[in-house]
This record gives C-alpha cells, structure tokens and sequence, in this order.
C-alpha cells in the first residue's frame, strides 16, 4: 500500500510527511512517499494534495510540473484513488476560485472559493488558530472525531458548497465557514491535520485506511 504526498512546491510537506509516517505506522496502513514525479501519483494507492499560499499559485505551481496534474486527475478520476486535499490542496477541489483572480479548479466538489466574510468587525482575516468543529454529516474519514473537537486553521478564503450534501463539517468564525467536504472517493479539510493534535491525527489514520 503507498501513500503519496504531492510536492509541487506549496505545501508543508516536513510536517505533512511526519504525520502521515506515524499513522501509517500505528495503522499499518503502507509507505508514505513525497514525489512530485507523475508516475508515482499514477501508482499510488493513495493521494494527499497539501497546499499553502493563495490559489492561484498553487494552480500554477502544479501546473509547473510538467504532467502532474494530468497525473493526479487521472488517479483521482477514472481510477477513483482515495484523495484527501489539504488547506488549498482541498480549494482546489472546487469549480472556481475568486482569490484576487477568477481560476477554475479542479470541479470535483461544485462550489466556489471566496473570501470570508465574518459579521463580526472586530474577526481578524486571515482565520488563524484553534477553533472547534461542527459535524454536519458523517462520513469513513470522520469516525472518532465529534463536534467540539479543535482543528487548526490558517486561511482567508474557503469553500460555499454548491450542493450542502458534499460539507461534512463546518466552523462558525463570523458565520459559517466550511472545515471538511467529501464526495465520492474525495475529501478535503481546510483545516492543517498535521498540525491538529489528536482530530487531526485520527482523520488521517481514517484516511489511510478508508476504502471508498
């Protein structure tokens, strides 16, 4: 069984990579591999698509290497790999996103990447730190983790879900604010599981072991 982590030079891979080690470890879910080469996302048994900085950067700095997104469409589509996407590796999931440019995504998850909006003045942007969960569905990915438990996030874009059904968890910063969305053999967390304490912890080793 391989995991693969996508380094396209905009995620934090040393801790991302740590992480999934000590799951895949306790879960003896396989190898954990960090390759940006096409033919290892075509081989994996498993996706993960960290991302860091604005979307539109992250979609040009996949687009850099040359077959890698063809790769990871691929593996994701007609051979309907397990695919978890983090912080903008899950944006990127959407149809479009509106961070400083319009770009399309991915268009596996219908909905759009827009800026937060919190009602409160005084809800600093970007969302920075620990906030608590609440689950709107259930889902593989999910088992063990229960509204309340805290995740961390750095952002100041997020997902509005064209169909509410693909949202499995949100959190209220000003407002809702999507956390985790799925469909199919695809799920996404805007939050940082690798940087999450024991939620995080259990999504992954879930993840590691979810067949869709």
């Amino acid at each position: 069984m391989l995991t693969v982590l996508v380094d396209y030079d905009s995620g934090n891979l040393h801790s991302a990579r740590k992480a999934f080690e000590r799951m895949a470890k306790e879960t003896d879910a396989g190898a954990i591999l960090v390759s940006s080469r096409p033919e290892d996302v075509l081989r994996a048994d498993r996706i993960v698509l960290p991302g860091d900085g604005a979307f539109p950067a992250c979609r040009r700095g996949l687009r850099s290497f040359d077959g890698l997104e063809d790769a990871l469409l691929e593996a994701v589509g007609p051979h309907a790999r397990p695919f978890l996407g983090i912080c903008v590796g899950m944006q990127m999931l959407a149809s479009v996103g509106r961070e400083y440019e319009e770009v399309p995504g991915f268009d596996l998850i219908g909905g759009a990447i827009e800026r937060i909006a919190p009602d409160d003045p005084n809800l600093k942007i970007p969302h920075m730190g620990w906030n608590d969960l609440v689950l709107d569905g259930r889902h593989a990915v999910t088992d063990g983790v229960e509204t309340g438990d805290h995740a961390y996030f750095v952002h100041s874009y997020q997902m509005v879900m064209d169909d509410p059904a693909d949202r499995l968890a949100h959190v209220d910063y000003g407002g809702d604010v999507t956390a985790i969305v799925a469909r199919g053999n695809v799920v996404g967390t805007q939050f940082h599981p690798e940087k999450s304490q024991r939620t995080g912890l259990r999504l992954i080793g879930n993840f590691l072991n979810w067949s869709p």
